[in-house]
């Protein structure tokens, strides 16, 4: 039995505009930042009002049958675990889909009337931090199974997964999948909705992932800040030398890694994927960004942008230290620079290994015996999405046209999901459809961001479509 378009349309908007966006609304309001930016967060509270409020919905629309549990581990932050039955499909087969309901911190540069934890819906968006980055994913993926069942069109057993800190590196995650081994069982597909959209016409497939190295460079050749007009060209600046540590690590005229070790071989299939998706979107590679006014690309070429965010390494300075603020500023040279990177490692390189790399190469041989540490802060593999089997192939093509009137694209993501590449070691035989609604100027982890909440009810509906194709495959 197939889905009728029409009817599971009208459910999804109905179901959105009832009770999916208020409480959306009342979720964004909810200061739950991942444990990474809130140590507290026990203590605080913020966390549980989450999931209280997503569970609290969850359970007044429940597929008959299902049963839905928050699972606490002591000291973790907890994961919502729900079990919806089978109505069709072989025997003991398994379909898992996961989300995350922890936040980005407040970040700064939200326009007059956004913020944070203000929501508001301007037209199609609904702005506020995790509408998009990745509070909708539960309600999806209830919605998704909750359209078959409407028109009693066979599904797998589902479980559907959503953690509390996947914002911090999903470092509590890996507990609760051998706590919840038997309950998960061995899943045939596996759908994420915590992915991007490179725009909002059609079905985004994420197909790589890139790893994430960071880490604290800090440098100091002084126990107290001296004269300038004193000290200067007698003693480095702790800035110069760790401008000069970074260089060894990324030329700051292409901004290229410079360690031949932290790359990968592309897949060619990659490759063709990119050409494919920079034909879709041309100069919206780059100019989806708040870019100020001429300010231009690295390079002009899209399918070597694309190649450049997915499969390749590339340093970020996320943060400093020791550098006062403009206006305390006075003549002194400073005892101490520090700065947090964040290096972002191809889907197939060794984060761990990469980590180590870095902490030889910025400690190597210190210049002038400058007291150099590299504190790592942490190492998340990438992970290479498994080759579409025909039936999953067909399906998306399918779901996307129907949905979107539009064929799908494949491409890789910039970000990091770890619990992908956790799964891809625990299920080598699964296959994965990663997806997701952050799509052009929906700026997660910034300002500003927001749900684009018709395309949050397509990329439902495509759900929906896979889950009745893969259970009839």
């Amino acid at each position: 039995m197939s889905l009728d378009v029409d009817t599971a349309r009208a459910l999804v908007a109905k179901t959105f505009e009832a009770s999916i966006i208020p409480t959306l609304i009342d979720y964004i309001r909810i200061p739950n930042k991942s444990p990474m930016f809130d140590p507290a967060w026990q203590e605080h509270g913020h966390m549980d009002r989450a999931v209280d409020l997503l569970a609290g919905w969850a359970r007044d629309h429940l597929p008959e049958g299902a049963t839905l549990e928050v699972v606490r581990l002591p000291g973790l932050t907890p994961v919502i675990l729900i079990d919806v039955p089978a109505t069709g499909g072989p025997a003991g087969d398994t379909v898992l889909m996961y989300g995350h309901l922890d936040k980005q911190p407040e970040m700064t540069g939200w326009r007059d009337g956004l913020g944070p934890w203000t929501p508001v819906i301007e037209g199609d968006k609904l702005y506020g931090r995790g509408g998009a980055d990745d509070g909708y994913s539960i309600f999806a993926s209830l919605t998704a199974i909750n359209a078959l069942r409407a028109q009693q069109v066979p599904h797998a057993r589902t479980v559907v997964l959503i953690e509390a800190c996947e914002e911090s590196g999903s470092d509590d995650l890996p507990a609760y999948i051998d706590h919840l081994a038997p309950r998960l069982g061995t899943p045939s597909l596996v759908v994420c909705l915590d992915s991007g959209c490179g725009n909002y016409d059609q079905l985004w497939c994420t197909t790589s992932l890139r790893g994430l190295v960071l880490g604290t460079l800090e440098v100091s050749l002084l126990t107290e800040g001296i004269h300038s007009g004193d000290g200067s060209g007698v003693i480095a600046s702790s800035f110069r030398i760790a401008r000069s540590l970074i260089e060894r690590l990324e030329d700051g005229h292409t901004g290229e890694i410079r360690a031949l070790d932290l790359f990968a071989e592309i897949p060619r299939g990659r490759v063709l994927q990119a050409a494919r998706a920079a034909e879709v979107l041309g100069d919206e590679v780059w100019d989806k960004f708040p870019v100020q006014a001429g300010v231009s690309p690295v390079t002009a070429d899209p399918a070597e942008l694309i190649l450049n965010r997915t499969w390749r390494p590339a340093l970020a300075v996320t943060g400093a230290a020791g550098l006062p603020a403009l206006a305390d500023a006075g003549n002194v040279l400073r005892p101490r620079t520090a700065f947090k990177l964040s290096l972002r490692v191809p889907p197939t390189v060794d984060a761990e290994a990469a980590l180590a790399r870095v902490k030889e190469i910025l400690e190597a041989s210190p210049p002038y015996g400058a007291h150099v540490t590299f504190t790592p802060g942490g190492a998340n593999g990438g992970w290479d999405s498994p080759a579409l089997t025909p039936w999953l192939e067909a399906s998306l093509d399918a779901a996307s046209q129907r949905h979107f009137g539009k064929p799908p694209v494949f491409m890789g993501e910039g970000g990091s999901i770890p619990f992908m590449g956790m799964l891809g070691e625990k299920f080598p035989d699964a296959q994965f459809l990663i997806t997701g609604v952050l799509g052009p100027a929906s700026n997660a982890h910034g300002p500003n961001e927001f749900l684009h909440l018709p395309y949050a009810q397509r990329v439902t509906l495509c759900v929906s479509s896979v889950l009745a194709d893969h259970a009839a495959r």
